[in-house]
């Protein structure tokens, strides 16, 4: 089984993979994606969305790192993926699944999944741009306002050249609403002959088995269910061996990690940024840990960094 780590733009950053990743039992993660607007970036900014690029692509634990671009024009796109290959990344993600309306309104993300003729045209650039040997996947919802062109607009991915395809199976005009829809991946699984992932609303081991059995994917893609929980990961796979709860990862396990990510942010991250990444991850926290809910309440009002690496500082000590 596969278990991949999603991009989410604004919360699922290198600082965020670098801790998640050390806790455990992912395969592989994809960046946030680096939008491309009609201009050739320069390596500075590839670097900036995946730092691991210096790393052999790979997080300090060792988890490779798939750099996700978004755009809609085939020769820019093809451009600015030939630049990054050149920079040596795991592989190459292409998403045609955002739903902002900024990137939708000049036809990115999920916009293309009106038209999968557009779709193939990025894709076969991208794929011919890049060297052979680098992968290059794909990220799709199930459609924009409807689900009537899933089939097509994923055969339109494979058709440029994509040797993967991740379904989040919800609509554009159903962002992050609960349910996910799994039962319509086995419609997409059907209609393409590439490994497909699931990913949607999956929070719990047993989210990842209902989700398994009525999408039909071996492979899972985690998001917010592995923010709000990082230890879910292991968790599946201690389940998957038959030995569930024998690699839990509780809330004192977590400490240190709290404690890195909050050095790392600090070190990296803006300082107007830093006091709302912890109070947003702590925020998530509390779905899975009811000592996270004293926690984001008690640094919920916090914006003084000194003060809040006293705090860090008394909760590792009490760990």
């Amino acid at each position: 089984m596969t278990l991949l780590l999603a991009p989410m733009e604004g919360l699922l950053d290198f600082v965020l993979r670098d801790v998640l990743t050390r806790v455990g039992g992912v395969d592989r993660c994809v960046s946030e994606f680096i939008r491309i607007t009609g201009t050739l970036l320069p390596d500075k900014v590839f670097l900036r969305y995946v730092p691991e690029l210096q790393h052999g692509s790979r997080t300090l634990a060792g988890v490779p790192v798939r750099a996700q671009l978004l755009g809609s024009d085939p020769v820019c796109m093809a451009e600015n993926a030939a630049r990054l290959s050149a920079l040596g990344p795991e592989g190459i993600d292409l998403n045609f699944g955002c739903p902002a309306k900024v990137v939708n309104r000049h036809g990115g993300g999920a916009a293309l999944l009106q038209e999968p003729e557009r779709i193939v045209a990025v894709v076969a650039a991208v794929r011919r741009a890049v060297p052979a040997h680098l992968p290059v996947s794909a990220k799709m919802r199930l459609g924009f306002n409807d689900t009537h062109l899933m089939r097509e607009c994923a055969q339109a991915m494979q058709a440029g050249g994509a040797s993967e395809l991740v379904v989040h199976a919800r609509t554009k005009a159903d962002g992050y609403r609960a349910p996910a829809y799994w039962e319509h991946i086995p419609a997409i699984r059907a209609a393409v002959s590439i490994p497909v992932v699931a990913n949607g609303e999956i929070w719990t081991v047993a989210d990842a088995h209902r989700c398994r059995e009525v999408s039909g994917c071996d492979a899972l893609m985690l998001g917010r269910g592995m923010v709000a929980d990082p230890g879910l990961a292991r968790a599946i796979r201690s389940a998957d061996a038959g030995q569930p709860g024998s690699d839990a990862v509780g809330w004192r396990d977590l400490i240190p990690h709290l404690v890195a990510f909050w050095q790392l942010v600090c070190v990296d991250l803006e300082p107007r940024q830093r006091a709302g990444r912890l109070k947003q991850w702590l925020n998530l926290l509390r779905r899975r840990f009811s000592e996270a809910e004293a926690a984001y309440q008690h640094v919920r009002t916090m914006t003084d960094q000194r003060a809040i690496t006293v705090w860090v500082a008394a909760l590792q000590a009490e760990a």
